[in-house]
């Protein structure tokens, strides 16, 4: 089978796990040919390290003519390179799904990927079970409630909006936000990107509740998502010590957008 082509936007830790991914022989069905980065150097330092090319433009990158295009790299990436990235015909995978909250941005990537015939892929990241969200959501009669509640520490919560003073001494777990997952995107863009995803699986942005606990001597990611529909009640929680999930989510999307089986 002729292998698909993968370039890279972005080369720090995420998609590192997606090159790494490449080269161990968990995506055999892949090759990495470029990649695109803020940092040219490290872009090129990423391409010398994996055999890829480090471009410097995204025609150049579009140029390799890949398949897929994993971004790992920002919002603003999104915003500036996600339309040309379709409309050269190549699938593109978002983990910096936030900006997609401007629906006539969306509305015009989704309309551009269905006259190119490729795709527009949201990983799970930190949340996941997105086609059990959706499952949920088609099959209750009436419109799903959606609960996400997620632990931050409070030295995450001191560099957002929600810091108040005292909170990196509190002793138990403190809310700081509660409110939908469009109020979160908009109060603190770039940041929740999982949230959009999440959200759009289940029950949209403004029917999504969403909270904050900043919780002392915690590190990683924990995610509760509480849905209930008519026949239907999830209570799904999700933990990782690290960001890697999200990097880990893209390689699953890869894995079945050329198996067999998809799970």
């Amino acid at each position: 089978m002729k292998k698909k082509r993968l370039a890279l936007l972005g080369c720090g830790y995420l998609n590192k796990i997606v090159a790494d991914a490449v080269i161990n022989g968990v995506l055999p069905e892949y090759e990495l040919v470029g990649v695109l980065a803020k940092n040219s150097e490290s872009a090129k330092m990423f391409a010398h390290q994996y055999g890829a090319t480090a471009c410097s433009t995204i025609d150049q990158l579009m140029d390799l003519k890949p398949d897929f295009v994993p971004e790992a790299a920002a919002g603003q990436a999104v915003v500036d390179y996600a339309e040309t990235i379709l409309s050269r015909s190549s699938n593109i995978i978002i983990l910096s799904a936030a900006p997609l909250a401007d629906t006539k941005f969306f509305e015009k990537l989704k309309i551009t990927a269905e006259e190119n015939d490729v795709k527009i892929y949201l990983p799970g990241g930190a949340t996941g079970a997105y086609s059990l969200l959706q499952t949920a959501s088609l099959m209750s009669k009436t419109p799903i409630e959606v609960t996400i509640t997620s632990k931050k520490s409070p030295n995450f919560i001191k560099n957002t909006p929600f810091y108040k003073e005292n909170l990196m001494g509190i002793t138990k777990k403190e809310r700081v936000f509660s409110g939908s997952a469009k109020d979160i995107i908009e109060a603190y863009p770039y940041v929740f990107n999982v949230i959009f995803s999440t959200a759009n699986a289940s029950a949209g942005l403004e029917n999504t509740t969403f909270h904050i606990d900043a919780t002392p001597d915690f590190s990683g990611d924990d995610y509760r998502i509480e849905v209930t529909g008519d026949d239907i009640q999830l209570d799904l929680s999700i933990m990782s010590q690290d960001y890697s999930i999200a990097g880990w989510s893209v390689v699953t999307i890869l894995k079945n957008a050329v198996s067999t089986v998809v799970f």
